[in-house]
């Protein structure tokens, strides 16, 4: 194929919002590739309500927050291929893809915006005991089942995971006519949102079974009940709590991974915290030209944010593209540490002398916490303080840093959490 000057690999919210944020920053020869066979990502099979409060400040489905960023790509006219999965990205940034059209075929780029999202964690990575039969689903297979296919997979339901997915599926499940037994959550607080709480498990009357886990499925060609039990502070089952609930249907909402086999492939060095590529203040990868944003590079909890990462990078990689990358003669670049309760960063290093204004630091914590302060140090001066009234895993949190909180020498950034 002819060269482009940007290749952006995945047409989900972070894709569609590089997309045209790139191309209104002056990147008109833009390139999106997406393996499905429509733009939109997984919002499309999001039937709930509750995007764009922050984005467009009113409330919408997944696939009209979607159409959205897909009309401004239309809008522009951005080429882009449909059914066509990226198969390798190699050092001089050509892109190698495959579809039933044109086969395998290569596109050489001057910078690759990596937006592939992210998979759901499967049973294999859970070790429950029992057989393996029909009926044990990703709660997001059930999602689209449900949503796109009009197929219900169970009619009773038992549904491990209480984060944002979890709960949601719940309440579209109890919808649909099935019988949602109980949502099982292994912590002691659930990692969702608290409306998502009250809306979809409260209203329905369905049972949050906080510091419990599976401990066997029963049944060899369909399920056929699913046994649960308390665990102690080592999340080790206690014996003599198990709770045996009759059920065709275990469905599984136990985390999020951030979808990087082609960032390897691509050399791109990833987060042991996040399973994401670390990045610099502009959302640049280890491989200088390749950006990355949205949930490949690490979980959000609101699409709004992916958008906002997403425009972010577009406009990083037009600068790129028609700046070169920064010399890194002379150039400090900063690691920033996540320690004592924040468990990462993005970015995870930072060049102070390339700010163009402020940094945005996200991260998450460790544990559920209350009034406890937030604070960043540039060595030993410490240059944010803020109380936190209230933190959670399930949070993502976000500050802003002024190019003037950055300045002078210093050799890291700690994050921390501390008591007072």
């Amino acid at each position: 194929m002819n060269p482009y000057d940007l290749v952006i690999v995945g047409g989900g919210p972070a894709g569609l919002a590089a997309a045209s944020a790139a191309y209104d920053a002056g990147c008109k020869r833009t390139l999106l590739l997406e393996r499905d066979n429509e733009l939109g990502g997984i919002l499309n099979q999001c039937f709930h309500d509750g995007f764009g409060m922050h984005t467009f400040h009113e409330e919408l489905s997944g696939p009209e927050y979607a159409e959205r960023y897909v009309q401004r790509v239309l809008d522009r006219d951005i080429p882009h291929r449909l059914g066509t999965t990226v198969i390798d990205i190699r050092a001089d940034k050509t892109v190698v893809a495959v579809n039933k059209r044109d086969g395998v075929f290569e596109i050489p780029a001057k910078a690759v915006i990596l937006a592939m999202g992210c998979r759901e964690r499967p049973r294999g990575a859970l070790n429950i005991p029992g057989y393996r039969p029909a009926g044990v689903y990703s709660a997001g297979m059930a999602q689209r089942l449900v949503n796109k296919e009009g197929v219900l997979p169970g009619k009773d339901v038992v549904i491990l995971g209480s984060g944002d997915i979890g709960l949601i599926t719940a309440r579209r499940m109890a919808l649909k006519g099935a019988n949602v037994h109980a949502v099982v959550e292994l912590m002691p607080y659930s990692g969702g949102l608290k409306r998502n709480i009250e809306h979809c498990l409260t209203a329905f009357h369905i049972p949050l079974k906080l510091s419990h886990t599976v401990v066997d499925i029963k049944g060899k060609k369909r399920v056929e009940s699913v046994t649960i039990a308390q665990v102690d502070e080592h999340n080790k089952p206690i014996p003599g709590t198990e709770i045996e609930y009759p059920c065709d249907t275990l469905l599984l909402s136990v985390g999020l991974i951030p979808e990087n086999e082609l960032s390897r492939r691509a050399g791109v060095a990833l987060s042991p915290a996040t399973n994401g590529p670390m990045v610099n203040e502009r959302l640049e990868t280890s491989v200088p030209g390749v950006f990355a944003c949205g949930n490949v590079l690490h979980v959000h909890d609101l699409v709004d944010f992916v958008s906002l990462e997403g425009e972010a990078t577009g406009r990083a990689a037009a600068k790129y593209i028609r700046e070169g990358a920064a010399d890194p003669a002379g150039l400090r670049d900063v690691p920033i540490r996540a320690e004592n309760g924040v468990r990462y960063t993005v970015p995870t290093h930072v060049r102070p002398d390339c700010l163009e204004d402020a940094l945005t630091l996200r991260f998450r914590v460790t544990a559920r916490s209350e009034n406890r302060f937030l604070s960043i140090y540039a060595d030993g001066k410490r240059i944010y303080h803020q109380q936190k009234a209230s933190l959670a895993p399930g949070t993502m949190e976000e500050v802003q840093l002024s190019k003037a909180d950055l300045t002078g020498s210093f050799a890291a950034l700690t994050v921390q959490l501390e008591d007072e």
